[in-house]
């Protein structure tokens, strides 16, 4: 499959700058995420080259196998961390990332706690909301996100903001405002929220950080 990466970059860059336009907000407010899961290095190169970079990754294993040597030959790469993020592997996410969207458990926030102290370094980490109370989907149970925000602080670890995965096939936009009003409630700028299908509209209710991947891509083989 030939994607033209550079144009499917600017066409979404567009639409970024448009819904930014009709929200009354700056572009330079809202952060391009470019989900490079599943993609191999010669995928992800050619939106390095057009001038993309922030990327997401879903696995720990995944981008330890890509992304070192990735950095090697483009400087500025920021990588996030958009997926679950077991325990055990707290360390080895805090040593590849620069952003972790997953924090949803007591558990993990003290691993992270640990990691991040035996490290000697602190990365931002997003709180990952079960807006939708799905109990297929991992995210922090709303009724407890302001305990979880709580044992974080305690912890030191570094509040970026919310996020989360709205359900499929159901109008975003009630999700979008609700995370929206959770960040606000909690002393929170971050929003982290909006995907390749909404994107636009999470941006018009206040998405700071936007997760693409399909739109930029292509879609995925299978």
């Amino acid at each position: 499959m030939s994607v033209n990466a550079a144009q499917n970059l600017e066409d979404v860059q567009a639409a970024i700058a448009k819904a930014c336009k009709i929200a009354r907000r700056a572009p330079v407010d809202v952060t391009l995420i470019a989900i490079s899961k599943t993609h191999p290095a010669d995928e992800i190169m050619p939106l390095l080259d057009a001038g993309q970079r922030v990327f997401g990754e879903n696995r720990v294993q995944e981008a330890q196998g890509k992304w070192p040597s990735l950095r090697e030959d483009f400087d500025g790469v920021e990588l996030h961390l958009v997926g679950q993020l077991q325990s055990n592997k707290a360390e080895d996410a805090l040593a590849l990332f620069d952003c972790i969207h997953s924090l949803d458990r007591p558990s993990l926030v003290k691993a992270i706690g640990k990691a991040q102290d035996k490290l000697g370094q602190r990365i931002p980490c997003f709180v990952q909301v079960n807006i939708g109370e799905e109990e297929q989907k991992g995210g922090c149970a709303i009724g407890d996100v302001p305990d979880l925000i709580a044992k974080a602080r305690d912890a030191d670890i570094p509040l970026a903001g919310l996020m989360c995965v709205p359900p499929f096939d159901i109008e975003p936009a009630p999700f979008f405002a609700l995370l929206a009003k959770m960040a606000d409630d909690n002393g929170l700028e971050g929003r982290s929220m909006g995907m390749s299908s909404d994107y636009p509209t999470a941006i018009m209710l206040g998405a700071t950080h936007v997760r693409v991947g399909t739109a930029l891509f292509g879609a995925r083989d299978g």
